[in-house]
């Protein structure tokens, strides 16, 4: 039986799948390591998306309907700006500025960002071990037919209409992974890579020096579950950045070439059974079933049929 699971999330599709976990492994068994590619200052204030993505929705505060922010958070602050005349495109709810402060705050006060990340999930009754990747800064940039932009005004200033041409990863040539996956790493049964966005949410942990290999050598199953069912993405742009940067249609193939020599195991959705051939012949061994997450039963159920290939669960 498996003793630790390495997790690497980002972003809506990550988070569900991270909760799921949750509610089948007590704390010790998890390392969740989350995307920070997206990170960036607005307002002055350091701002994490998919750190605060994972952590809301552990916490059980996340809205629902978008599947960031808070649940119930007003915008009093967002319309007050406007009417100053500051910018107001990278929209942040009331509560969701009080943690983003509360961050600024304790990294100005010397914490490490995995340090200001432990401090607020133990705030927000986060039990489990969220971590970012690296407490160095790594930045997602976009080069698109519009230019050159950060990843927040491709994706939500620009609502990722931009073609892509090509993703860099400022920084990451000279980052290190953070102390909490440097640990993660060393004691790792398994590997999980949840259905996040491959391109924007688990390439910049992979562009971080030397963490490819050491994930890929990793003891035990090393599983990935598709974000992609019946050629689309479930929220964002995954599909639409799978084609533009690797010039094929967007599968769950796709997906699996992505992954290449780092998993094992593939999980593909039901609506993608006439594919699994295909990831077959990758080399990956696969498992069909439900991978769209609408319920909490949904995500504890693809929790457990993870936690089973992992070995972690009878």
């Amino acid at each position: 039986m498996s003793t630790h699971l390495l997790v690497l999330a980002g972003g809506v599709g990550g988070a569900k799948l991270a909760l799921g976990l949750t509610r089948l492994f007590p704390p010790p068994v998890l390392t969740i390591v989350v995307n920070t590619g997206d990170d960036e200052v607005f307002h002055g204030l350091y701002v994490c998306p998919d750190l605060d993505t994972v952590m809301y929705t552990l916490a059980g505060v996340v809205n629902e309907e978008t599947g960031w922010g808070v649940h119930g958070d007003t915008w009093r602050v967002m319309e007050a700006l406007d009417r100053l005349g500051g910018e107001t495109w990278f929209r942040l709810g009331d509560r969701d500025l009080a943690t983003h402060l509360r961050r600024t705050e304790l990294l100005h006060a010397g914490l490490t960002l995995t340090e200001a990340t432990r401090y607020l999930c133990e705030r927000f009754g986060v039990r489990h071990t969220v971590v970012p990747m690296s407490d160095d800064p790594v930045r997602t940039v976009v080069e698109t037919d519009m230019g050159t932009m950060s990843f927040q005004e491709y994706f939500v200033r620009h609502r990722y209409v931009p073609r892509v041409q090509r993703l860099r990863f400022e920084g990451a040539e000279k980052a290190q992974p953070s102390p909490a996956f440097i640990d993660a790493l060393a004691q790792a049964d398994a590997l999980i890579v949840c259905p996040s966005n491959p391109l924007l949410s688990i390439t910049p942990i992979l562009a971080i020096p030397g963490v490819r290999a050491r994930l890929a050598a990793v003891p035990g199953v090393r599983v990935a579950v598709s974000p992609i069912i019946g050629g689309q993405a479930v929220k964002g742009p995954a599909a639409k950045l799978l084609e533009e940067v690797t010039g094929e249609p967007a599968s769950c193939v796709g997906v699996a070439r992505l992954y290449g020599d780092l998993c094992t195991h593939v999980v593909i959705d039901q609506q993608d059974e006439e594919r699994r051939a295909a990831v077959e012949a990758l080399g990956y061994r696969v498992t069909v079933a439900q991978t769209l997450m609408t319920s909490e039963e949904d995500k504890v159920a693809l929790a457990r049929l993870v936690g089973r290939l992992c070995g972690a669960l009878p």
